[in-house]
């Protein structure tokens, strides 16, 4: 019996007693949940797998682990675009995707309690019965987790104007590197009772604590009347422009989305959506202020639209007109993957500066001849170039990571972030690196190995 066989054997016998049933160890399941969703980030299949059911079941599961020097990945839904969940050398993978429950929602005080394998389009569901409204929706809010987005900080499309994860959480329970149990933040409106430990550890990509229960802020559902304005431009600089004086004139829109042709056509040839395919690029931007407030709103982006460039402007009031133009945005990604292997970017720069961005995208792909697509929570400047390179074309992956590498030169010379929501997780960690300097990597160190000395948890990632 070789060594690998040897660990293998030893952590399913030792796990087993602590998530009875659920701890697996075949060859197809430690491939499963060895990766996220990003494109060639490194990985290395985990001794086992622990299917968490509850905080202590993740405790125990922790304090097993750090008394053998075995690494602990914490895992939601895999959707990650960083690889913020892939396994490493000598670790264990504890996915919290059966962690299913809410566990209270408060009418008066407007918060949820709930589990982190909660799926976000769940938990919105679930709270909209009550008349209450989550507004945090990444693009994958059909199948990402609560407490995967808490995790990486996730954004969305309405973020531009109500926030990302990290404003709407409010407290926490949490099991640390050691295997304790800890309960972090509120459930007052108010309160600044010592250090922010519930948002540090937002963003903080697993490597300082496991996530197992999530109190979360809502609002009320009511008191928004949706209206969409659609503008197709001649080019993504011209739609950059047109982003850039929506917030010149100080208006905050609910959304302002871009999308490029290729990503309209790829969507379009998989859900025959009706999309326009002989246009170059498509601003949709959201309003929902009420009654005649939000009619002059979307009359001054209209008007915006139509001074940068944009033609056939007008607007959507149909529910389901509004709905089918910004579902063409969520499935950009899954469209684009068809048609192989996406390399995704997540930079964030100044709204100003995003004309400027898109030139530079658009210069990189030429000099590289690579394909790069483009979408974008564009009302916040947060970019999502595509790279995509066919299956088993080894040269045109070499230049889609210069590509990559490229643009984050870019978006930090232009005075930007180069993750605006996805999380360093290992892709960005150069990039996280250039940005952060010496001194403040070092107080991430710091912070590290207070909270885990012995880097039990998730360790050489998002720093």
């Amino acid at each position: 019996m070789g060594l690998m066989t040897t660990r293998l054997q030893e952590a399913a016998d030792g796990l087993a007693a602590l998530a009875p049933g659920r701890v697996l160890t075949d060859d197809a399941a430690l491939a499963a949940y060895s990766h996220d969703e990003a494109e060639w980030a490194p990985f290395v299949p985990p001794l086992a797998v622990v299917l968490a059911r509850s905080t202590e079941e993740v405790a125990a599961v922790v304090r097993w682990a750090a008394e053998r020097g075995v690494r602990v990945v914490p895992r939601g839904a895999g959707t990650g675009l960083s690889g913020g969940a892939n396994s490493i050398q000598n670790s264990i993978v504890v996915s919290l995707e059966l962690m299913q429950q809410v566990f209270e929602v408060n009418v008066d005080e407007r918060y949820a309690r709930t589990q982190p394998g909660v799926i976000n389009n769940a938990l919105r569901d679930h709270v909209a019965a009550f008349g209450l409204w989550y507004p945090p929706d990444p693009a994958s809010s059909a199948i990402s987790t609560i407490g995967g987005n808490a995790a990486t900080n996730a954004g969305g499309i309405c973020c531009v104007k109500y926030g990302v994860t990290r404003d709407y959480v409010l407290g926490m329970t949490v099991v640390l590197a050691s295997g304790e149990i800890v309960s972090l933040g509120r459930a007052t409106a108010k309160g600044v009772t010592g250090y922010d430990l519930t948002g540090l550890l937002v963003g903080s990509e697993g490597t300082l604590g496991i996530i197992t229960e999530v109190t979360v802020k809502l609002l009320p559902l009511a008191g928004r009347d949706e209206r969409a304005v659609i503008g197709y431009f001649p080019s993504l600089e011209a739609a950059g422009v047109a982003v850039a004086a929506i917030s010149r004139a100080g208006i905050v829109p609910a959304a302002l989305e871009l999308i490029d042709q290729a990503c309209l056509r790829a969507v379009d040839d998989w859900q025959q959506l009706g999309l326009p395919g002989n246009v170059d690029t498509l601003l949709l931007a959201k309003i929902d202020e009420r009654g005649a407030a939000g009619d002059e709103l979307a009359d001054r982006v209209a008007a915006i639209f139509e001074t940068a460039g944009g033609t056939d402007v007008e607007r959507a009031t149909d529910p389901e007109e509004i709905s089918r133009l910004f579902l063409a945005r969520r499935l950009a990604y899954p469209a684009l993957e068809r048609l192989g292997p996406v390399l995704t970017e997540d930079i964030c720069v100044p709204r100003s500066a995003v004309p400027e961005m898109l030139h530079r995208i658009q210069q990189t792909a030429a000099l590289q001849n690579v394909t790069i697509a483009n979408i974008a929570h564009a009302g916040d400047g947060n970019l999502h170039p595509l790279i995509i390179a066919p299956v088993g074309d080894e040269a045109a992956k070499a230049r889609a990571k210069v590509a990559f590498d490229r643009i984050v030169e870019d978006c930090l010379a232009l005075g930007g972030t180069v993750t605006g929501e996805h999380g360093v997780g290992l892709l960005k960690l150069d990039g996280a690196r250039r940005e952060l300097g010496g001194a403040v990597i070092r107080m991430h160190r710091s912070i590290k190995d207070a909270l885990d000395p012995q880097g039990t948890l998730n360790p050489g990632k998002a720093f």
